[in-house]
């Protein structure tokens, strides 16, 4: 997940706070998590704690924030009024749903009753009520009132003998009835009212024993559909409670189906764990229309009656596809692992490019668009950086090769074989394009001469006894700065290629800045402490407490000094004045730990990239 943020906004306890600006990001892995707004304008979907409304057309962004911890289902009334959304918490704490009036994009209520996790969330028909399903520490289904905001009832989500319910969908017609679903458990419940009750009716499905994945009711209510871990389909009646039919009997879906809708005009659109998206009708179930995409499929959401409709899938893309072609269009993408790290090419905020796994990716910065993705199978890239002159983006890679692209086409340009024994952990270049810096996971950094058929070792420099975490260079090219999580942080002299100043420290050290007029570097890491050291003799100016919670992972300066930023494990993007030692701004928006941050050229932006947690 990556955030953008920019310019300060309002007074939030003495600092104030930056406006989140943009987002990239999809988290894939909340179940139905993608939805269509019904404006048929805006997608609404969880990333992180907060949620995100999106225009389909211009892009633009809104942000709901509210919840203290990673979302976990979200829904939308028919009407389109409310937006509902659940969280995950710690176990024994109450999870929050909260409920959201859509056009003030404001917070109406915040609904406590639920333990641990809300599975899943759904509206009635006509807006009166919201049920809710609590995780497997809870176990309970509780019907809210929208109007009042308070719990009507609740009772047990599945009976004794069976696992958990994981789905929940209303009737399209009625707001007294509804489903819900999971590992050996379909229940079909009403509502009554004048005695605050829900009473549930097992279905039965005979000898077949099923886990639940997905569910979607029919418009008229006369049936409703269960897709399966088992990669079959069941149809029930919701009048009698029994099986109108199952399938398909051979060619199952792989990795079971995952997500299913009905369409208006009969038929379901199905999406399976292995990332096929399938159009079919009952009773044979077999493929009408099919198309392959990237990632398992979490969410189908349909655009109106279902002309087109928009499918997210586990590896964070969300694809458009029109239902008459039933052709795919990426129109979301980004990384749906860990971001390792993030780099501007010198002197332009048009683009930077980011880490993570397998993958590095090239941003357009003012539409958040992807404009290119070098991918290594199997590997993980640790660090990047471009060269001054913008022809090449140097990475370095856990099988211990520095390999460097082309950032136009992507295209492979050399690789450094065996450059560290541990995986190259950290690479940095100098302003005259003609060495590399890398640090491996032995500790050892080691200087490379990049000619223009060549690439040749010039010094190992084994002082480090960890791995090496960044590294900085001097504008002058004769000195850089190495941090390394054995608590050390090394001055190079890169003329006479020997170490200048040693700085210790009892933390494990995770970034390093040059002031800008590089008389002083700063420093910080596991121990939350921001350290200003002096370059010349190594020894320590000053130390503020840069986190009243979990490490300082990322640090950037400005190019005049006046102030630097941070960020960690306390999820908090901060800006500091560099001479008073004070914090100024703080950008709130991530739930995860934020591993790296920059700042643009210019000074226009702040990038934050972080940890993604899957639900």
């Amino acid at each position: 997940m990556m955030e953008t943020q920019t310019s300060p906004k309002d007074e939030v306890a003495e600092a104030v706070e930056l406006e989140l600006e943009a987002v990239i990001g999809f988290n894939g892995h909340v179940p139905t998590g993608l939805k269509c707004h019904p404006d048929q304008e805006h997608l609404v979907y969880p990333l992180g704690c907060t949620i995100l409304i999106q225009a389909i057309n211009t892009q633009e962004q809104n942000f709901l924030h509210g919840h203290g911890n990673n979302v976990s289902c979200v829904a939308i009334s028919k009407s389109g009024l409310y937006v509902a959304s659940g969280q995950v918490t710690f176990m024994g704490f109450k999870a929050d749903i909260i409920l959201w009036d859509y056009k003030k994009r404001e917070l109406m209520a915040r609904l406590s009753l639920h333990k641990g996790k809300i599975e899943a969330l759904a509206f009635s028909p006509n807006d009166m009520y919201l049920v809710s399903l609590g995780g497997p520490d809870d176990g309970s289904v509780v019907v809210w009132s929208i109007a009042q905001r308070e719990a009507i009832c609740g009772s047990p989500a599945a009976g004794l003998n069976v696992g958990n319910a994981t789905t929940v969908i209303f009737s399209r017609c009625r707001d007294e009835m509804f489903v819900t679903a999971g590992n050996g458990t379909i229940r079909v419940w009403e509502l009554d009212l004048p005695n605050r009750k829900i009473w549930p009716t097992e279905c039965q499905t005979g000898q077949m024993k099923r886990i639940v994945m997905s569910i979607s009711m029919a418009d008229d209510d006369s049936f409703f559909y269960l897709g399966t871990t088992t990669g079959d389909i069941l149809k029930m009646n919701p009048r009698t409670k029994l099986l109108a039919d199952t399938g398909p009997a051979k060619d199952k879906f792989s990795l079971g189906v995952s997500a299913i809708s009905c369409l208006k005009m009969g038929g379901l659109l199905v999406g399976s764990g292995d990332g096929l998206l399938v159009f079919c009708k009952s009773p044979s179930y077999k493929p009408i229309k099919k198309i392959q995409l990237q990632g398992g499929i979490t969410s189908i959401t349909l655009r109106g009656e279902g002309h087109q409709f928009f499918v997210g899938t586990e590896e964070s893309h969300i694809y458009r596809v029109n239902f008459t072609n039933f052709k795919e269009t990426l129109i979301t993408s980004c990384h749906f692992e860990s971001v390792e790290d993030i780099v501007f090419p010198f002197g332009t905020a048009e683009l930077f490019a980011t880490c993570a796994k397998k993958d590095i990716r090239v941003w357009h910065t003012l539409t958040n668009r992807e404009l290119l993705r070098i991918t290594v199978p199997n590997m993980t890239c640790h660090g990047i950086d471009f060269m001054r002159d913008g022809k090449s983006i140097i990475s370095a890679w856990d099988d211990g090769r520095i390999r460097a692209f082309a950032p136009e086409t992507g295209r492979l340009m050399y690789v450094i074989n065996n450059a560290h024994r541990i995986g190259v952990t950290a690479v940095a270049t100098t302003s005259d394009c003609k060495r590399v810096i890398s640090g491996g996971g032995e500790g050892e950094v080691r200087v490379w001469h990049i000619g223009h058929q060549i690439q040749k070792l010039e010094e190992a420099l084994k002082e480090h006894k960890s791995s090496v975490s960044c590294i900085r260079v001097k504008k002058s090219n004769e000195e850089c700065v190495t941090a390394s999580t054995d608590g050390t942080c090394i001055i190079w002299d890169l003329v006479r290629l020997r170490r200048n100043q040693m700085i210790l420290a009892n933390t494990l050290f995770q970034c390093v800045c040059y002031h800008p007029e590089e008389f002083q570097i700063i420093t910080s890491g596991t121990d939350r402490k921001i350290a200003y050291w002096e370059v010349f003799d190594g020894s320590v100016i000053r130390e503020l407490d840069g986190s009243l919670s979990g490490a300082v992972n990322g640090m950037d300066i400005t190019v005049e000094g006046v102030h630097f930023v941070t960020g960690g494990n306390d999820h908090l993007v901060k800006v500091w004045d560099y001479n008073e030692g004070e914090v100024t701004h703080v950008g709130v928006g991530h739930s995860g730990n934020i591993t790296r941050i920059r700042i643009s050229p210019g000074n226009q932006y702040i990038v934050s990239v972080t940890c993604c947690y899957p639900i």
